[in-house]
């Protein structure tokens, strides 16, 4: 009969020593989950200080915030900036011509300076022999309070064309 219990003795010791590997198969398995669900958790809280996932959560929403309305004031002065740039008088256009066929050459000009209303000023200088004339006439909406000459409206019509 001691053999019969050497046996028994044996495969249950066999039996332990299985259970044990698979024992520690299994712990090592969890021991790697845990360390990778460590660094998800670590990187889920970030830098924000905290432990508890409701009070990043408040950290995170508190950011968002003011990210939310720091974008609105650049969107405001990007709106602000495009409205000031669009009424600056960018736009030039130079038209040279002979204001006297009989004699002369290209020598009087009409410059157009508008912004995108077609607002601004063109300024013609007539040049002769004896002496040169200087007019200047504003624009509003491409239309002048003084009478416009072919040449005006040209050059008005050159400027307005670059852009």
């Amino acid at each position: 009969m001691g053999s019969w219990n050497d046996n028994i003795a044996m495969a249950v010791a066999a039996g332990e020593g299985l259970l044990l590997i698979v024992a520690l198969i299994w712990i090592g398995s969890l021991a790697s989950k845990l360390k990778k669900l460590g660094k998800a958790h670590t990187k889920l809280m970030g830098d924000t200080g905290m432990s508890n996932m409701e009070d990043v959560m408040g950290v995170v929403h508190d950011r968002l915030t003011e990210l939310h309305a720091r974008q609105n004031e650049q969107a405001e002065l990007i709106d602000k900036h495009g409205k000031r740039l669009a009424i600056q008088k960018g736009r030039i256009g130079v038209h040279r011509f002979n204001a006297f066929s009989d004699s002369g050459s290209d020598l009087s000009f009409s410059i157009a300076i508008v912004n995108d209303g077609q607002d601004g000023v063109v300024i013609t200088g007539i040049h002769g022999r004896e002496q040169t004339f200087l007019y200047a006439k504003p624009i509003d909406k491409g239309q002048s309070a003084y009478l416009l000459t072919p040449e005006e409206k040209l050059a008005i019509s050159q400027a307005m064309q670059k852009g």
